[in-house]
């Protein structure tokens, strides 16, 4: 067994490089956000999984941008009313402990038992900043899930659904299914995600795919339609944020990166180019 292989023992490993580069961009001076429990949660495998896949140490501000933009959106949304946040695969998030949210938000973790136990583990303690529940819950079983959103979506006014990092394991029926499950529930305002396009698709599972498939996962959601794919479920896009610009604009980027963004930005099908980002959807029932 190589190195590589031992270090990545499943899909939910992925949120350990995760944590790694919020603490990395924690522990700058100009850092874009503060996320102090990272470096904890990654742990030592996590920063050696990080440096045994170049590709991705090479893309750390596609990481940063979109923890950011997550963010900023998140923020948006709270100004705006959301009172239960849905954090659908939240593996090692601690937004409700690091990000200044009212207390009487509701945010709701759901993931698999053992990452929930993890974190749980480690933020012992720790005192979030809004009303905190966590949900140990397999979300490829699609009755227990649906009971779940069922649940939520009756004590919930305005909630937010949140998938960061996530659909790009998905297949396409996948995403369809989780999709209009959520478009089931009126109380679910809106949905925050990332998306690739094909050809970022593609490159990802050039170069990072060996590694992730180690693990049990596979890179396999990037559709052609780019964010009107999920129109047909029941959803509108209401804003979309290039993550390559955004980094452009936070000076994430290195200088032949830099000339990369330059290039006009691609409205629509995004095909074989590179592209890649984090894309709010509200429910087509809703109000703007």
């Amino acid at each position: 067994m190589t190195e590589n292989e031992s270090l990545i023992r499943n899909i939910s490993d992925t949120a350990l490089f995760a944590a790694i580069y919020r603490a990395r961009e924690t522990e700058r001076r100009d850092a874009l956000f503060r996320d102090l429990f990272a470096r904890r949660l990654a742990g030592e495998r996590g920063d050696r999984i990080a440096k045994s896949i170049p590709f991705s140490e090479r893309a750390t501000w596609a990481w940063i941008t979109r923890t950011y933009l997550f963010d900023e959106f998140i923020k948006q949304q709270v100004e705006q009313g959301t009172d239960t946040v849905i954090d659908l695969a939240a593996g090692l998030d601690t937004r409700p402990y690091r990000m200044a949210l009212p207390s009487a938000l509701k945010w709701i973790e759901v993931d698999l038992p053992d990452v929930l136990a993890y974190k749980e583990q480690i933020l012992r303690g720790e005192k979030s900043a809004c009303e905190l529940e966590r949900i140990g819950l397999d979300l490829s079983n699609v009755a227990i899930r649906w009971e779940l959103f069922a649940r939520i979506g009756s004590t919930s006014r305005r909630a937010l659904v949140i998938t960061e990092g996530f659909l790009i394991y998905l297949s396409d029926d996948e995403v369809a299914s989780l999709a209009r499950d959520l478009a089931t529930i009126h109380s679910f305002q809106c949905w925050l995600l990332d998306i690739a396009s094909p050809g970022l698709l593609k490159m990802l599972k050039q170069r990072m795919g060996p590694q992730i498939e180690r693990g049990g996962g596979e890179l396999r959601f990037g559709p052609e339609e780019g964010p009107d794919s999920f129109t047909s479920q029941g959803w509108r896009v209401d804003s979309v944020r290039s993550m390559l610009k955004t980094a452009a604009k936070l000076k994430r980027l290195s200088p032949w990166m830099s000339l990369i963004s330059l290039m006009p930005e691609s409205k629509g099908k995004q095909g074989s180019r590179p592209w890649s980002g984090v894309c709010l959807l509200r429910h087509q029932s809703a109000h703007s």
